[in-house]
Formats: C-alpha cells, sequence, structure tokens
C-alpha cells in the first residue's frame, strides 16, 4: 500500500475497538495482519486524485465510483468487497439539512477506502470513537456503526422539521401571512429533497443484508436490518410531514380565499347601496331647464332626507334578506 499524500483519517483498528493513527511510512508497510486499515480522503484534493487512480491497486469501477461527483445512494459487491454510496444530513455550520452531504465506500474484511468532498459528522464522530477505543471490531460493524450514525442524525432532522410544521400550524390557526406562507413552502421543499434520497438509502442497506459476503454474518445482517427498518420510520415520518404540509397549505389558501370574498361581499353591498343614490345626484345634477326644485330653497334640505330614507330602506331590505 502506497502513502496517500494527506489523508483526512488514516487509522488502523485493532480489531478490539480500538485505532490509532497511521504517518505515510506505516500506511506503506501495512499487511492486513497487522488490523483494519481505513482511508478516509477528499476526492476533491488532486493527491487523493492521483493516488486513487495511479497508486491505489483498485479497479477503475471502483476508483471512478470513489471520485464521481454526483452519487445516488446504492451497494454493490465487486469480488469479496463492498462499493457503498451513502447520504447523511448536512450539519455543517450555515447549511440546510436537506442538501445531504454524500460519503462513498469501498470495504473489503482489512481494508476500507473512504472518500467525501463535505464535512460529514457521522464520519468525524466514528473516527473519535475509534481514537478513543468506543470504535467498531471489523469492517462489517464499521459500515453498521456509520449507517446507524447516519441514520440517527437523519431522524433528528425528521422530529425537528416535524416541530417546526406543528409550530407552524398553531400559527396558522392564530394569524395569516406572506412570512408563514414561504416558511411552509421551505418546509415542503426541505421534505421533498430529503425524501429523494432516504428511499434509495434504504434500498442500498436492504442491498447490503442480501449480498453474500464471508465477513457479514447472520446476525449483523439483523442489525442492518434494525437500521433499514429505522430509516424506512423515517421516510413514512417525512410522507406524513409532507401531507400535512400540503394540507396546511391548503387551509391557508382557503382561509385567505375566504377573507377575500368576505371583503369582496362587503365591497358590493356598498356598491349596491350607493348605486341608486348616484344615479339620482347624476339624473338631478345634468344642467338642462325643468330640474325640480331648482328655484325653491328648501329642495336640496328634502332631497338630501329622501336619499337617507332610500338607503335606510335598502339596509332594512338587505338585512330581511339576510345580506348581512
Amino acid at each position: 500500500m502506497t502513502d496517500p499524500g494527506n489523508p483526512l483519517h488514516a487509522l488502523l483498528l485493532d480489531s478490539k475497538g480500538s485505532a490509532r493513527d497511521l504517518s505515510g511510512e506505516e500506511i506503506r508497510v501495512w499487511a492486513p495482519e497487522q488490523g483494519i486499515l481505513w482511508l478516509h480522503l477528499d476526492y476533491t484534493e488532486p493527491s487523493a486524485q492521483d493516488w486513487l487512480l495511479n497508486e491505489s491497486g483498485l479497479s477503475e469501477v471502483i476508483t471512478d465510483a470513489l471520485l464521481t461527483e454526483n452519487t445516488r445512494p446504492r451497494a454493490t459487491q465487486i469480488d469479496d468487497g463492498l462499493l457503498i454510496a451513502l447520504r447523511g444530513v448536512n450539519l455543517n455550520p450555515g447549511a440546510d439539512p436537506d442538501d445531504m452531504v454524500s460519503v462513498r465506500l469501498y470495504a473489503t474484511p482489512h481494508l476500507i477506502v473512504s472518500t467525501r468532498k463535505r464535512r460529514l459528522q457521522s464520519v468525524t464522530d466514528l473516527a473519535a470513537d475509534c481514537r478513543a477505543g468506543r470504535g467498531p471490531d471489523s469492517v462489517a460493524e464499521f459500515l453498521i456503526e456509520l449507517s446507524d450514525r447516519l441514520v440517527q442524525r437523519m431522524g433528528d432532522v425528521v422530529e425537528e422539521t416535524e416541530e417546526a410544521l406543528a409550530a407552524l400550524e398553531l400559527e396558522i390557526l392564530e394569524q395569516h401571512s406572506t412570512a408563514l406562507r414561504q416558511e411552509l413552502s421551505g418546509l415542503r421543499r426541505q421534505t421533498i429533497r430529503l425524501r429523494r434520497y432516504f428511499g434509495p438509502q434504504r434500498d442500498a442497506f436492504n442491498q447490503l443484508q442480501s449480498e453474500r459476503l464471508t465477513w457479514i454474518d447472520a446476525n449483523q445482517k439483523l442489525l442492518l436490518r434494525e437500521v433499514s427498518d429505522r430509516l424506512l420510520r423515517h421516510i413514512e415520518d417525512l410522507d406524513m410531514i409532507r401531507e400535512r404540509a400540503a394540507m396546511a397549505q391548503e387551509e391557508m389558501v382557503s382561509e385567505l380565499s375566504d377573507q377575500l370574498n368576505r371583503r369582496m361581499y362587503l365591497l358590493s353591498l356598498i356598491a349596491a347601496v350607493f348605486l341608486p343614490l348616484g344615479f339620482l345626484t347624476g339624473l338631478l345634477g345634468i344642467n338642462v331647464g325643468g330640474i325640480p326644485g331648482a328655484d325653491n330653497p328648501y329642495a336640496f334640505g328634502v332631497f338630501s332626507i329622501l336619499l337617507c330614507i332610500l338607503v335606510a330602506l335598502q339596509i332594512w331590505l338587505f338585512r330581511r334578506r339576510r345580506w348581512f
């Protein structure tokens, strides 16, 4: 094994839960008998790309998968190894959780090569636990532990999303504003983007269970099934959140429509009241001879009283017909 240059993590797992960092020279002289080697690389670094393509000894199919920009969660058996692409929620500062971070792995019974572009908290915590003596004992347990951490953080994000939706639903009952509509639309977009990757990731976990590998036993496959079932529950929760968000948005649109209809109805009543008044005043305001009361000093007062009586009659008629 040659030195990959500047790996993010270069750990030797002793199959007892502990691990230590390796230097470049120790990586070069590593042998499977010494323990499990985990190399975690940033695939955007030129040194990592050169090592994977020219010095890692991995096949072209594997190196292409480890270096690809866009990945979809999947698991594929290659000889006695596994090529895996997984996604985790983005918990980096200032990032959106639904902008999910991908990690690519190639795992054999004694070697793990993983790559990423952006920092993934689950991988960082797993490396810290390995250094602290709380790491996995085998490659299979490594995959289970990583999958479990990814799903656990997905569950945290789903729970936060559900709480945010509940708060929005309460605010919708109390008030309606453009900001609420924007928050609700953003919540729906987030659930859609999360759901986009959660489904394929569960398929990848199911594929891991079905692969016939000598270094993954029946008990470990049961643990993978538990992780897959938890992810399924998160997917179902996301579907429920999306439906609730759609119902809340429909409720908001319906309420806004009712408000608009009430206002238009009120304006229509006002227009109905003033329509005959406008007609009479316009009729008597034409500049032609013969206008009644033109020479009578009391004509304006009498006409005003008649208009008031007309308004009162209209209001009585509207109320009798229960128009308001």
